[in-house]
């Protein structure tokens, strides 16, 4: 997926640089790769994406989450996450929501609003993947 990811950000014309101190498991450090390519492919995708509009960033973080895999029922198992069904969209959310909420021009109940006005568009597109992964 890293590789397929690279290959896209390189025909844009964008690249990232990879710095890890903290992260000391390959798995996490393939993870926080796969999510923050999702999110560099995004930034240069030719879409004016703002990091200080709500919705931009909402979007962006609906996308990571559904596509890098980080919501897979075994994550959130191994986070405490025991839910059956539906537990990836409602770790997308709860994601999308802690991501936002930092933003310093983002209320909570802006990142909410933003984050259900763009969830459907934003969740189901899968771009570069034709479908997600």
């Amino acid at each position: 997926m890293v590789k397929f990811l690279m290959a896209h950000m390189e025909k844009t014309g964008c690249k990232i640089v990879v710095c890890s101190d903290q992260v000391r498991i390959q798995d996490d450090v393939n993870q926080e790769v796969i999510r923050h390519l999702i999110h560099a492919y995004d930034e240069c995708r030719p879409s004016n994406l703002d990091w200080r509009n709500c919705a931009h960033h909402a979007c962006s973080e609906i996308r990571a989450g559904h596509l890098s895999g980080d919501c897979h029922y075994k994550r959130e198992f191994l986070r405490g996450f025991m839910k059956i069904r539906g537990h990836e969209q409602d770790c997308v959310r709860r994601r999308v929501m802690k991501s936002v909420m930092a933003n310093p021009f983002c209320s909570k109940t802006a990142a909410k609003d933003a984050m259900e006005a763009v969830w459907d568009i934003c969740y189901n597109d899968t771009k570069p993947f034709d479908r997600a992964p």
